[in-house]
């Protein structure tokens, strides 16, 4: 996620505002049929839960939460900080590995080795010894971009997009990387490239630009990686944040954790509707991912930058791991297919 939202390029508009418009706009074709309004946003949300701490750390823009299900680890970056940190919730101990450019993302190819989205390329690191090679150059042209998040497909391709350090709006781009290193652009005019899954069906991928307040859904071709008919499928409220890093369930429900929104957001992707809230003793959540052992456990990644000395006061574990029992099961997150 970005350190300062573009909160230009995204108008305010109270959800409930938004279904009244709906409902009048659909209302010459339907003269002669009931209209259901919808229920404000508060009565939709059927339960909340509060995130607790689960490993205490200053990071700067901690990201790219996944559980690695072989070595029942968690992956995890902080992008600024220049570092991979790997969890292990069995010891309560944090592996750290320095990066030598900002870290975008990471997901695992085996258990000893990852990939990562480093500034200047994509490349494979020794997660035990720390060395790395590049497999991709994409962007190393483009200094003025780095790396934001990113996961893999159900067949193992890395999906992985960039942002403008400046924030220049669609500057950045979504890209397709496959197990030789060859990468594929997938979307361009993109401003900060954030969540992105796959439902379990693999028919359909949502994705995530920050500034849009949107969440997209593909129609997507698994032995292709072709996606098709663009669509909104959630659109997010200003008044709880800006989404920005993604998981799903078993059920193809969606979590996002919203940046300036103290909290991970359960959507049902199908109605756009709000299922669920998790508060999170942070002002700003950046990623999260279903791990431990039966993947009923949400661990949630923040950051500690892009707060007031009042949000640093209120929230002094900002920064930190934390965690949830959410009450549903995830999914295993495809590694990298890396040849």
């Amino acid at each position: 996620m970005n350190t300062k939202p573009i909160v230009v390029l995204i108008k305010k508009i109270p959800l409930l505002y938004l279904i009244l418009i709906v409902c009048s706009c659909n209302s010459e074709d339907k003269k002669n049929s009931s209209i259901t309004e919808l229920p404000p946003i508060e009565t939709q949300m059927t339960k909340t839960l509060t995130a607790t701490l689960e490993h205490k750390i200053k990071a700067t823009l901690g990201e790219g939460a996944f559980w690695n299900y072989e070595t029942k680890e968690l992956y995890w970056i902080d992008i600024e900080g220049k570092t991979l940190h790997i969890y292990n919730p069995n010891t309560k101990t944090n592996k750290n590995i320095s990066t030598p450019s900002r870290v975008g993302t990471v997901v695992p190819v085996n258990k000893e080795k990852a990939v990562i989205a480093l500034q200047d390329g994509i490349y494979i690191i020794n997660t035990d010894s720390g060395d790395h090679e590049l497999i991709s150059e994409i962007e190393r042209n483009i200094p003025t971009n780095r790396f934001n998040d990113g996961k893999c497909d159900p067949s193992g391709r890395l999906w992985v997009g960039s942002m403008a350090l400046d924030e220049t709006p669609k500057a950045a781009n979504l890209y397709m990387v496959n197990a030789k290193g060859e990468s594929i652009l997938k979307k361009d005019g993109v401003t900060i490239s954030n969540g992105i899954v796959w439902t379990k069906d693999k028919k359909t991928m949502y994705y995530i630009d920050t500034p849009t307040a949107e969440v997209k859904a593909y129609d997507y071709d698994d032995a292709t990686g072709n996606i098709t008919n663009e669509r909104v499928a959630i659109k997010v409220s200003n008044d709880l944040g800006y989404p920005d890093g993604m998981a799903i369930d078993g059920n193809d429900n969606l979590w996002i954790g919203m940046w300036n929104g103290n909290a991970v957001i359960q959507f049902d992707p199908k109605s756009g509707t709000i299922m669920s809230k998790i508060e999170v003793p942070a002002h700003n959540v950046t990623s999260c991912a279903f791990g431990g052992e039966n993947l009923d456990i949400l661990y949630i990644t923040t950051a500690s930058v892009d707060m007031t000395d009042e949000e640093h006061k209120k929230f002094p574990l900002a920064g930190s791991l934390f965690k949830v029992n959410p009450g549903v099961i995830g999914v295993k997150s495809p590694f990298f297919k890396f040849e």
